[in-house]
C-alpha cells in the first residue's frame, strides 16, 4: 500500500542547475517553500511586478553556499548568474506541479 499523508512537509529540497556562463551548470542544494495548488496559483498570479529577488526568496528559504541567504546575497548572486532565477523557478514549478505528472505516468 502507498502511504501518502494529507499533510505535505512545509519544504522540500533540489538541486538547481546554476547556469555559468562558459561552463556547464553548477548544481546549487536550495531549499524551497511548499505550496499547495490552490496557493501555488495565487502565488503565481501575485508575482507580477515584483523583483527577481523579491520572487526568489518567495520560493526559496536556504540555500548550500558559503554566503548567507540574505536579500542582498540573493541579489549579488542573481546579478552574477542571470540565468538562476529562471533556472530556479523551472525547478521549483516542476518539483511542485511536474511531479504529479511523474506520478500520474505509472
Amino acid at each position: 500500500m502507498v502511504k501518502l499523508k494529507f499533510v505535505s512537509e512545509p519544504t522540500f529540497t533540489f538541486d538547481v542547475p546554476v547556469p555559468v556562463a562558459g561552463k556547464d551548470p553548477v548544481p546549487v542544494n536550495m531549499t524551497f517553500k511548499y505550496r499547495r495548488k490552490t496557493e501555488l496559483a495565487e502565488w503565481m498570479a501575485s508575482r507580477a511586478g515584483k523583483s527577481d529577488t523579491e520572487s526568489f526568496m518567495e520560493m526559496v528559504t536556504a540555500w548550500e553556499l558559503e554566503d548567507p541567504f540574505t536579500k542582498e546575497s540573493v541579489t549579488e548572486f542573481l546579478e552574477i548568474y542571470g540565468g538562476a532565477s529562471i533556472a530556479t523557478f523551472r525547478v521549483y514549478l516542476s518539483e511542485l506541479v511536474g511531479a504529479r505528472e511523474k506520478n500520474s505516468a505509472r
